[in-house]
């Protein structure tokens, strides 16, 4: 049975999808940005973003009974390649148990504004299962 999980933004009505979509014991989480999305309010800086990035998806994975030590695959869109230095350790500090396959892309998002978009794939259980 597939599940869906909102966070209620206005992004997720707009264009019609799901912060995140449970099918079976996999969690596929949806490009999320620094929003915070209680108030819809967009920090302004790279590190505060990717804090609030953070924030959305652990809340998302949490909902699905995960989190962010179960994630296996994570994409990275940075709009500024020297905005990397300054989220590197907050990125390696979040992934430091899961240690998923990664990939950084370099892109425009649709909000000026915005400075990086995370989506993440976890597998239910993972992290447990690599303990034993």
């Amino acid at each position: 049975m597939v599940k869906h999980i909102s966070t209620g933004s206005e992004f997720e009505k707009a264009f019609g999808y799901s912060r995140a979509v449970i099918d079976g014991d996999m969690v596929y989480v949806s490009g999320t940005t620094g929003y915070d999305y209680k108030n819809m309010v967009l920090p302004e800086g790279v590190i505060e973003q990717t804090k609030n990035t953070l924030k959305t998806i652990e809340k998302a994975l949490e909902q699905a009974k995960s989190s962010l030590n179960d994630v296996v695959r994570v994409r990275y869109y940075l709009k500024d390649i020297n905005d990397l230095d300054a989220v590197m350790p907050i990125l390696a500090k979040a992934f430091n148990k899961a240690k998923p396959a990664a990939t950084l892309i370099i892109a425009d998002l649709i909000e000026e504004k915005m400075k990086i978009e995370i989506e993440v794939t976890a597998r239910i259980g993972a992290y447990e299962e690599r303990l034993n």
